[in-house]
C-alpha cells in the first residue's frame, strides 16, 4: 500500500481507547435530561460518531434536546477526557515508522479540534501529525465526509488514489467513500464487525499488527 502518501487517522477507538472518559460522559448527561443508565457499558455506540447524532439516534432526544446533553458531556468530558483512556499498544510505534518512510499524516476525527489537539499532547503523539482536523465547538463539522474534505484541502497535491482514512465506525468509511478515497476500516475499536463489512471499506485491519502490515508494506 505503498501508494497511500497521505494517511488520515481517526482519534477515538483507532489511535485512543478512550472507553472510561466518554461513556460516564454520556451516563452524566443522560442523568441531567431525565434518562437514567446504569450500565455505561451499555453506551459504547456513543465512541465514535457525532455526539449530536448519537443523542438522538440511540435516546430519541430532539435537536433542542440534544444539544443540551451535548453541552453536559463536554462538562463532564473536561474533566473525564484522560480518565482510562490510553494509546492502543503498537500505535507510537506505527506512527514513528510511518513517519520514516515519509508518509504525511493526519487526525481527522469528529471530537472538537482543541479537544483532540490535547488529547494528542497529553499521550506525546502530537509530533506525528502535521495536522489535526476536527468539528467546531458550535457543533458544525462535525460530520466525517466534512473534515475528509477539509483535509484534503490541506493537501492540494496529493490525488485522491494516494490518501487513505483510517477508522473504527462506519462513518469513517462513508466518509472516506464520499471524498472518493480509501478506507481502512480497523476492528480493534467500537465498531462492530458487521457494522464495518457493511459500509464497504477498501481494507480491514483485525489489529494494530495488520495495520502496520497494510501500512508499511
Amino acid at each position: 500500500m505503498t501508494k497511500h502518501t497521505l494517511l488520515l487517522f481517526d482519534l477515538d477507538g483507532t489511535l485512543t481507547d478512550p472507553k472510561p472518559g466518554i461513556t460516564q460522559s454520556v451516563q452524566y448527561a443522560l442523568e441531567h435530561i431525565g434518562i437514567v443508565v446504569d450500565d455505561p457499558d451499555t453506551l459504547t455506540p456513543f465512541i465514535g460518531p457525532p455526539l449530536l447524532e448519537s443523542f438522538q439516534r440511540y435516546y430519541g432526544l430532539s435537536a433542542e434536546d440534544a444539544m443540551r446533553a451535548v453541552a453536559w458531556y463536554r462538562e463532564a468530558y473536561a474533566e473525564k477526557r484522560f480518565s482510562g483512556n490510553a494509546v492502543y499498544p503498537g500505535i507510537p510505534n506505527l506512527l514513528a515508522a510511518l513517519g520514516a518512510q515519509e508518509k504525511r499524516l493526519m487526525v481527522a476525527t469528529s471530537k472538537p479540534t482543541s479537544m483532540a489537539e490535547e488529547i494528542l499532547a497529553h499521550f506525546a503523539l502530537s509530533s506525528f501529525f502535521e495536522q489535526v482536523i476536527g468539528s467546531f465547538l458550535d457543533g458544525t463539522r462535525t460530520a466525517k465526509a466534512e473534515v475528509i474534505a477539509h483535509a484534503l484541502s490541506l493537501a492540494p497535491n496529493i490525488s485522491n488514489e494516494q490518501v487513505a482514512m483510517i477508522g473504527d465506525r462506519e462513518h469513517d468509511i462513508i466518509g472516506a467513500r464520499a471524498n472518493g478515497i480509501d478506507a481502512i476500516a480497523v476492528e480493534y475499536g467500537y465498531g462492530p464487525h458487521a457494522e464495518l463489512v457493511a459500509a464497504q471499506p477498501t481494507y480491514l485491519a483485525p489489529t494494530v499488527a495488520d495495520l502496520a502490515t497494510l501500512l508499511l508494506a
